[in-house]
């Protein structure tokens, strides 16, 4: 059963360009869900500029509610540093949201590491799990996979790789009701001979557990078969994820980037592109980074979103109906049924 009321707390104050973007962006969320009721924000920031933002967009919702805070992460900061002064931040009370105000998700576009060395000092790690992981979102042909981890953990062992497999099947899940989560782990191969015997030994452990009926094991996935969308939830170390990720990122934007350089170079090339504008539309809007602004902090005893920094507005909204849409699917409920049959290995 979904949760009736989602409870958001947002960091007004995050990212670039802020709180200009982060209103906006909740602008264009209460725009597109107009017509329901089962949703509540609690913002946390400078209360002048965040009522200044909100008359801008015209926003007089009763479904908001603004905690004046008196200082910002900077995104120089250290996550030590940072961790000592940052009590009185906008961020630091996004967390601690979870806490005192009965939030059920966080979200910010604010400083990475800071953000989840705060969310794991506020919210602990859950108590089945050894190493919180960072999963993203990532475009495939037939829709969306999700890949963890993303960063948070440069080292793994097979116990670590089955935990992320859990808690991603999970995620998956709680996006995608009717789609069946289907895992495979990142190597350099798709035979089981190949790779690393971390790796091995968490194939192994992954062709048990999967008898449990919590995800579909495919065994190794190659980088370059994971757009394919045989697979969709992608499992891997954070030192390999997040090399996977920046490449992913550069690789769609020299596309983007390239082709509107051809469209841009003459009128016979202009010419010859407007006949396929729809189809190139399309392409853009596949590969639009935005769509898949979100990365998700799981493990923890409440899920927190962090928010790519430069994103817009727009990207800002796609991370803000991510943190709704997990919350209806009952996340934390899925994961804690996963991890359950952990226990009965």
């Amino acid at each position: 059963m979904s949760k009736e009321i989602v409870t958001i707390a947002i960091d007004a104050m995050g990212g670039e360009n802020s709180p200009q973007k982060t209103i906006e962006g909740l602008s264009i969320f209460l725009q597109k869900n107009k017509n329901q009721n089962d949703f509540f924000f609690n913002l946390y920031g400078d209360e002048e500029k965040i009522s200044k933002e909100l008359d801008k967009q015209s926003i007089k919702s009763k479904n908001l509610k603004i905690y004046h805070t008196k200082s910002i992460v900077s995104d120089e900061e250290s996550p030590i540093t940072a961790v000592k002064n940052s009590k009185d931040s906008s961020m630091w009370h996004t967390i601690n949201s979870q806490i005192i105000h009965n939030s059920d998700i966080s979200i910010s576009a604010g400083n990475t590491g800071v953000l989840f060395v705060i969310s794991r000092m506020i919210l602990k790690t859950m108590k089945q799990i050894n190493k919180p992981a960072l999963a993203g979102l990532w475009p495939n042909k037939s829709g969306t996979n999700v890949v963890l981890d993303l960063g948070a953990n440069i080292e793994c062992n097979e116990n670590n790789l089955v935990d992320f497999a859990e808690m991603g099947s999970a995620l998956y899940k709680s996006l995608f009701q009717d789609k069946k989560p289907k895992v495979s782990i990142l190597n350099i191969g798709s035979e089981e001979i190949k790779g690393t015997e971390t790796i091995k030994k968490a194939h192994s452990l992954l062709k048990e557990i999967a008898k449990k009926g919590d995800f579909e094991f495919n065994g190794y996935i190659e980088g370059n078969k994971i757009p394919d969308g045989s697979s969709n939830v992608i499992v891997t170390d954070g030192f390999t994820g997040n090399v996977a990720l920046k490449t992913a990122e550069g690789t769609a934007k020299f596309l983007t980037d390239t082709l509107k350089n051809i469209v841009s170079e003459n009128i016979i090339s202009k010419l010859l592109i407007s006949f396929s504008y729809f189809s190139l539309k399309k392409f853009k809007a596949k590969l639009d980074p935005r769509k898949f602004n979100g990365a998700i902090f799981l493990g923890l005893n409440g899920p927190v979103v962090k928010s790519h920094g430069s994103t817009d507005s727009l990207g800002f909204y796609h991370a803000i109906d991510l943190c709704y849409k997990i919350i209806k699917g009952n996340l934390m409920k899925e994961i804690k049924v996963n991890l359950s049959h952990l226990d009965e290995k």
